[in-house]
């Protein structure tokens, strides 16, 4: 396997490590970028910076927050269409919940969640979950706070109970359709030999038994658990740059490739989504919102259970 094909240079990895403290990272004009506890601090008294709290749990909120944060939770943005669980809402809902909180969608904002000090839950995604949802729907300006509310209270900063006054904004949403592969698409193109489609879930999952009716993964999918990536204590802080680039290496995530991100509702997926889209800059990037939950939802639909993204002995079975 030639490494230059999927990770930066020994000298370039050293470079994308100062850049990745030089906050916002990386350089250019991507929608979404990851920022510093170090920077937010610097910046957190900006006229046009919106801090957007996704904690788990509004009581999570109302105990601890960032000086200045407004609250949102993820759980505003998807609802049920004709009985399947997990699509968003209607633009019009998504636009006056993203009033309320006073976006623009040209001033930046940076998102974080926590482990939630009074509710206790929280597993990290609620705020890639955001992040992704925001530079979908129209926002140009987004940074993921790396480590979240947690590394900043690790660093012994300052915590608020107070409410900001918020004036609601004239934002407009507007979709970008580049992000998300549908489920048609993407029956038709995942296995193309230019594609690669990852499974986000933990492994267990995608090689067994999950809540889905369908054991087991999508043929084809490799398998990439979303909290490898994350740091070992903090799901909300990444690896270093050094590790992240040796299990990309190790998978085969090639640049050249159309990376389809899914997972078991779209949600995990939006972790890996923006690491290689917006963090690594892959050129061709799609996010699978259906993902697992969709496909078991045609019961024909083939699956392979176990590690290997296909079976190697007998045929991908099929639901009974």
């Amino acid at each position: 396997m030639n490494e230059e094909m999927f990770t930066p240079s020994g000298k370039e990895r050293l470079q994308v490590a100062r850049d990745r403290e030089n906050a916002p990272y990386p350089r250019g004009d991507g929608k979404v970028k990851l920022v510093t506890t170090d920077w937010l601090a610097e910046h957190l008294h900006d006229a046009d910076l919106t801090v957007l709290d996704t904690q788990p749990d509004v009581h999570d909120y109302i105990r601890e927050h960032i000086p200045g944060a407004v609250y949102l939770n993820e759980g505003v943005l998807r609802v049920p269409d004709r009985g399947f669980p997990t699509t968003y809402g209607p633009l019009a809902c998504l636009q006056e919940s993203f009033r309320r909180v006073g976006l623009e969608a040209d001033s930046p904002v940076v998102v974080y969640t926590s482990k939630g000090a009074f509710s206790g839950r929280g597993d990290g995604l609620a705020q890639t979950m955001m992040a992704y949802t925001l530079a979908k729907y129209g926002h140009n300006v987004v940074y993921v706070l790396d480590g979240g509310l947690d590394a900043w209270k690790s660093e012994g900063r300052e915590l608020s109970q107070e409410f900001p006054t918020v004036e609601p904004s004239r934002f407009t949403v507007e979709a970008r359709g580049d992000y998300a592969i549908g489920y048609e698409e993407f029956v038709r193109v995942k296995d193309d030999e230019d594609v690669i489609v990852l499974d986000a879930r933990p492994a267990k999952v995608y090689a067994g038994q999950g809540p889905w009716r369908m054991p087991g993964h999508i043929p084809g999918a490799v398998s990439l658990p979303w909290r490898s990536l994350m740091d070992d204590e903090n799901p909300a802080l990444l690896k270093p740059n050094d590790a992240l680039d040796m299990i990309l290496e190790e998978h085969g995530i090639d640049r050249s490739r159309t990376v389809i991100c899914t997972c078991g509702t779209g949600r995990e997926a939006t972790n890996e989504f923006i690491l290689f889209k917006w963090f690594y800059l892959y050129p061709k990037v799609r996010l699978y919102e259906g993902s697992f939950t969709e496909w078991a939802a045609h019961p024909d639909n083939p699956v392979v259970v176990g590690s290997e993204p296909r079976e190697r002995r007998t045929e991908a079975v099929s639901a009974r």
